[in-house]
């Protein structure tokens, strides 16, 4: 595969949650009339992920009343989360992708460095996550994945696609919004 640009129809694939077992996404997003975004963070011990999961939580119903809906993509095990979180604790899903298959089949690069990784928003991140508390947990999957996010209707038409150029390059809650919408 290549990677997906607006326009493109994302291709179909099965996915597991901490909760569940072979899902087919095409199938979730016919569930939606309006659309849908599939963020693709790092790993669950990832700190500025966990900082971007709680902010999408705390900010969701802003994403639902738009008509969206989200899922984040994470290299964890599923084992592992359902063990950290209960089921209904978040009001998204969370895909777990342990072997990147969707990373890789999607082409999401990864960064040459640490120090690539680092512009002035991851940075901002890493500043508030310190100032929430977050504690790092394990590391899992590729430790200089970069982000990437898709927004789809309910028939899988990309509207809106952006690979990352730092840890901290995704839309937070507010312009996320302003995508769906």
């Amino acid at each position: 595969m290549a990677k997906l640009h607006e326009g493109d129809i994302i291709p179909d694939f099965s996915f597991q949650t901490p909760f569940t077992n072979d899902r087919n996404w095409h199938s979730e997003l016919e569930k939606n009339p309006g659309k849908t975004a599939l963020i693709f963070l790092r790993y669950y011990g990832c700190t500025l992920c966990q900082l971007d999961i709680r902010d999408y939580a705390l900010d969701y119903h802003n994403i639902l009343a738009s008509g969206g809906k989200l899922y984040i993509v994470l290299q964890s095990d599923p084992q592992k989360i359902a063990k950290d979180i209960e089921e209904k604790a978040l009001p998204f899903e969370i895909i777990c992708d342990p072997s990147m298959n969707l990373y890789k089949e999607f082409e999401i690069p990864c960064a040459k460095s640490m120090a690539s990784m680092a512009d002035a928003k991851t940075m901002l991140k890493v500043g508030k996550a310190t100032m929430a508390g977050l504690k790092h947990g394990d590391y899992e999957g590729e430790e200089l994945q970069l982000p990437a996010t898709f927004i789809m209707n309910s028939k899988g038409l990309i509207t809106y696609a952006h690979y990352g150029k730092s840890a901290g390059d995704i839309p937070d809650s507010k312009e996320l919004k302003g995508l769906i919408c």
